[in-house]
């Protein structure tokens, strides 16, 4: 190995690991690329083709070759993935909020399932929005936009020359701000109708005692909410899609 290293040179072994580490910062935190369904063999193995493919376009960076300067170096490649995948998750997660709001008004609360998109466990409805909107995602190519973001950094930003400004934290905080924002308006028509529905239920508990509220009111509201989310479904992809390609130009913040 060291006379490996010796016959390609040092400065390109330090060259290639710090690329390596930045494709596999982002690729480990983008939306679709960080997919838990996808193999991490198979991750990897399109890391390590990409940075052979790119390896042309970087230059050393002015960092000091030593133990603790490479290090920093790959600190500030991974924190560069972490957050430029934050300002895309972020869209998601308005529609994750989204779903668990209109599971709840729903009764779907502990209708759980396994998210494909996180691993992790959530409503059924959040799921389905989720799994719809990595679908819309393809299809306005957000993938390759994401890549274009890559090759873009490449060009602007020196290789372990990230570091977080203060304008970077003021968009995270503004948009996790509109991420409750925008969670509840996308929720509002189904919570809205089937707080409606509730006011006419009460009504008609008062007016008609023998009315039983649990067999037939919550049926009618699941039908409600469905009818009234399938309506508006196509308008909550558009939203999404209108917010997502918004946090993707937004990424150009991390030059600056």
């Amino acid at each position: 190995m060291q006379s490996l290293i010796e016959f390609i040179g040092q400065n390109q072994v330090i060259l290639f690991l710090l690329l390596f580490t930045r494709l596999s910062g982002l690729f480990a935190f983008f939306p679709f690329f960080s997919h838990m369904k996808i193999p991490m063999s198979i991750k990897t193995a399109l890391v390590f083709f990409m940075t052979i493919f790119l390896f042309p376009l970087v230059s050393l960076p002015n960092i000091e070759l030593n133990i603790v300067g490479i290090g920093l170096a790959i600190i500030s490649e991974i924190m560069l993935g972490l957050i430029a995948g934050l300002f895309l998750v972020i869209v998601f997660a308005m529609l994750q909020m989204a779903g668990m709001s209109i599971s709840f008004v729903m009764g779907f609360t502990m209708a759980s399932v396994m998210d494909p998109q996180t691993g992790t466990s959530s409503p059924v409805i959040s799921t389905i929005f989720t799994i719809l909107a990595l679908v819309v995602l393809l299809a306005f190519n957000g993938h390759h936009l994401m890549i274009l973001f890559i090759v873009k950094s490449l060009e602007v930003l020196p290789l372990g020359g990230f570091y977080p400004t203060p304008n970077i934290w003021d968009y995270l905080i503004g948009a996790v701000s509109n991420m409750f924002i925008f969670g509840f308006i996308l929720s509002f028509p189904m919570v809205g109708l089937s707080l409606l529905a509730d006011i006419v239920f009460g009504m008609l508990m008062k007016t008609m005692p023998s009315f039983n509220l649990l067999v037939v009111g919550f049926p009618i509201k699941i039908m409600v909410a469905f009818v009234v989310m399938l309506a508006v479904l196509s308008s909550i992809m558009l939203i999404f899609k209108r917010e997502m390609l918004d946090a993707i130009g937004k990424l150009t913040i991390l030059f600056i």
